[in-house]
Formats: C-alpha cells, sequence, structure tokens
C-alpha cells in the first residue's frame, strides 16, 4: 500500500448557477411517497429551479477537510470523479452543462492514496479545503494488514502474478514477534516497483505494466510508530502498523517474509485512520455522499484539526518522488491511477 501521496482537484465553475431538471415520471408507488414525506404542493417549475440553485450555491460554499470510506475495487481517483458527480447530480448540474460554465469552480481533491485493493480513510478536501491537503500527506496513518506467508508476487499483494513460492511450516507466531522490532522506529524501507514513484515523469507502474524495465528505487528514511502482530493462522498473520507518510504497507509484508527466510504478500489492507480520522467515526459511506451530509461533517472535522493548519496555506513537498498536490481535472476528461499529477 503507498503512502505515495496524490491530491486530485476538479475544476468546473461560480456566478450564477440555476440548472434545469428532468421531470421524473410519477407511479403509485412514488406518488405515495412523495405525498407521505413532502408538503401538500411539491415544487415544480421555477420553484425547483430556485431549490437547486441554492443547493448548487451552498455546494459551492463547502470549504474543509473531510473523510470518506473507501471500498475496495476502485482507485482513489475513480472514486473522488464518484463523489464529484453525485455531488453536481445533486445540485442539477449535470457534468456536461457544468463544462459550459467557464466562470464557476468547484475543487475538490483527496489527501493520502489507498490501492485499489486496499479499503478504509480517504481524506478529501473540498473549496479552501484542498490546500490543507499537504499536511495529510505527511501526518500519521494506521492500516490493519493481513499478510499471507508462502507466496510473493510481483505487485506485493494478492493482485499480482505470484514470483516465487517458499516453506513457512516452520514459522512460529514468536518468530513473527521477534522480527517486528526491526520494522520499527526510524527504518530504512525500498518502495515497491508497482507504485505512483515515478521516473522521467511516468509512474513506475505504468512502465510495469507496459513491460519496461524498472529499476528499483533506493531505500528512504520512512518511520514506523508502532507495529504488533494481532492473530497468526498459517500462512496468514495479520498486522496493526502506524506509521508516517511515504511508507509501504505491501514492502513491509514483504520484507517481513524475507526476514523469515519465507516470503509473504498483502492479502488485504484497510486504512482505519488517517491524521485524526478514523474510519468508524468520520469516514463517510456512499449513501452519505450528500450535500448536507458533507457540510455536517466538515462542520464536525474542523474541530479535529489545529487551527493554524486552516490558516496557513500548505506548500508542495520537496520530494520529487512522492505524488502530491492537486490533479486537474477537467468534467469531461476521466483521468486514471495512472495519469500525471500536476502541483497546484
Amino acid at each position: 500500500m503507498a503512502a505515495a501521496e496524490a491530491a486530485a482537484v476538479v475544476s468546473s465553475s461560480s456566478s450564477s448557477l440555476v440548472a434545469d431538471t428532468a421531470p421524473v415520471p410519477e407511479t403509485a408507488e412514488t406518488a405515495a411517497a412523495t405525498a407521505a414525506t413532502s408538503p401538500a404542493t411539491a415544487w415544480t417549475g421555477p420553484e425547483a429551479m430556485v431549490s437547486k440553485a441554492a443547493l448548487a450555491t451552498k455546494l459551492l460554499s463547502l470549504s474543509g477537510v473531510f473523510a470518506v470510506h473507501k471500498p475496495k475495487g476502485p482507485t482513489s481517483a475513480e472514486l473522488l470523479n464518484r463523489l464529484k458527480e453525485k455531488l453536481l447530480a445533486e445540485a442539477g448540474m449535470p457534468s456536461s452543462e457544468w463544462t459550459k460554465r467557464k466562470k464557476q469552480t468547484l475543487k475538490i481533491g483527496h489527501g493520502g492514496t489507498l490501492d485499489s485493493a486496499a479499503r478504509g480513510v480517504l481524506v478529501v478536501g473540498i473549496g479552501r479545503g484542498t490546500k490543507m491537503l499537504t499536511s495529510m500527506l505527511s501526518g500519521s496513518k494506521r492500516y490493519i494488514a493481513i499478510g499471507e506467508l508462502g507466496k510473493a508476487t510481483d505487485t506485493l499483494d494478492s493482485t499480482g502474478k505470484v514470483t516465487e513460492e517458499k516453506p513457512y511450516d516452520k514459522i512460529t507466531q514468536e518468530d513473527i514477534e521477534g522480527i517486528l522490532q526491526k520494522f520499527t522506529g526510524n527504518i530504512m524501507q525500498v518502495p515497491p516497483l508497482y507504485s505512483a514513484l515515478k521516473k522521467d515523469g511516468q509512474r513506475l507502474s505504468t512502465l510495469m505494466k507496459r513491460g519496461e524495465a524498472v529499476e528499483a528505487k533506493p531505500a528512504r528514511p520512512v518511520t514506523v510508530y508502532s507495529l504488533s502482530l494481532q492473530r497468526f493462522q498459517p500462512p496468514f498473520f495479520t498486522l496493526d502498523v502506524e506509521c508516517g507518510g511515504g511508507f509501504y504497507i505491501r514492502s513491509l509484508v514483504s520484507d517481513i517474509g524475507k526476514e523469515l527466510s519465507s516470503c509473504a504478500n498483502v492479502l488485504e489492507l484497510t486504512r482505519t485512520k488517517q491524521g485524526p480520522f478514523t474510519l468508524e467515526e468520520h469516514a463517510l459511506p456512499e449513501d452519505r455522499w450528500t450535500i448536507d451530509d458533507i457540510a455536517q461533517s466538515l462542520e464536525l472535522c474542523s474541530s479535529l484539526l489545529p487551527a493554524e493548519l486552516a490558516l496557513k496555506k500548505a506548500k508542495p513537498e520537496e520530494s520529487h518522488e512522492q505524488v502530491l498536490s492537486c490533479e486537474y481535472i477537467t468534467l469531461n476528461e476521466k483521468k486514471g491511477e495512472d495519469d500525471v499529477i500536476k502541483t497546484c
């Protein structure tokens, strides 16, 4: 799992914001539901347009940092795009219409990429909150990782091709616990070849998928604040890891396998905490990706951040090896996980 970080910013449009809405066919069921939950006179025509305009204005006024729950499957960029589409649709402003309004701008981005196979907390900035994302990249993160002994893959996780198999039957719980201290504190770590780190402006993962020869990046300093073994049921072992920015869980699990004279890869990975945001308390599931829910979450989460963070404009990291800052995405473009990240 990469802590190579990225933030994506979506550019859209901020003066008069009124959107046409298509009529929804009414059935007996929807009519009954409307009667039960709505006033006797439903808004239609100009009233509905005013309502959508008010929602769009509220959307554009949102500013701060909050967290969403990323499921397994989509990349972080794909999830951000899904969030953006939901918010624009709720405001009555589909992407095709939004691109025509050049003066209005909706900024939204994420800080701290999660692999597509991982799930958990993904921190999102909206409005001026995108300026705070750089601090999220270098902050502490916590993960629950399930590793599998005896198999190595080219991606260092279960999504890759098996490249090596070794016996693990003699490895004990005490063996694993005995080596964890070597991976705690300030250590040196070699990043995975399949990662968002770049060579000549292109991600290593992109070059690997093309079949191009890629040399491993040199080991670099990283920090592990705590590391413990939660469960061992051979060949599977579960780790609880709290680490700093730039740390790869996939590299950790692979290195543990090698230290045990075997090999290992990541089977499952969950980010349970990023900075002050936890999965259980703060990460919004997809059914709560609404303008009102996000507004409430922004108010709640503002108390979690240091007061000076909201006032300080974040500066890009000096390292060229870490994917950071903001990605400009126009609404008629589809950006993938391997697209070039532009700093802003």
